[in-house]
């Protein structure tokens, strides 16, 4: 088997750190490891700095209000890298796209055509962007949204 070492760098292109007006957004990519801490092997959260095939992913995105004024129903939409398949896992209200993000539903209700012309239900892994939409963000306030994924 061909093992790929992927970087971290391939994933700031997923949701780079900008502000949008007056919502400032950043992200980061952590990797899940299981380390002996006290005694007890427990999953932690690491820098992605190096990843490999198999790897299981944590990808966040931080926003917070700087402006003024609530900032309503303010939609984050995030590519799902190539190189990782969404497990299905990810922050209360997320919608899913199938179609390099021109359409956006509940997974459940997507549907994708094979190569024979047969449509199916989609799947996790046929996800190619995820999307939320706060209803409102107070000045000041400040969450985060995350999903989660293996690399492919």
């Amino acid at each position: 088997m061909i093992r790929f070492l992927i970087t971290a760098a391939l994933f700031s292109i997923a949701a780079p750190a900008f502000a949008a007006g007056q919502v400032a957004l950043s992200s980061d990519v952590k990797v899940e490891k299981t380390q002996l801490v006290d005694g007890r092997q427990q999953v932690v959260l690491a820098p992605a700095a190096h990843v490999l095939p198999g790897d299981r992913l944590v990808l966040r995105t931080t926003y917070r209000n700087t402006g003024a004024a609530a900032a309503t129903r303010f939609v984050v939409t995030n590519p799902v890298p190539a190189a990782v398949a969404w497990t299905g896992d990810g922050s209360t209200g997320v919608e899913a796209s199938i179609d390099g993000g021109r359409t956006f539903g509940a997974l459940a209700a997507l549907r994708v055509r094979g190569a024979n012309g047969i449509a199916r239900p989609a799947i996790p892994a046929d996800v190619t962007h995820l999307r939320w939409t706060l209803a409102s963000i107070a000045p000041g306030g400040a969450g985060q949204l995350s999903y989660r994924g293996v690399v492919r």
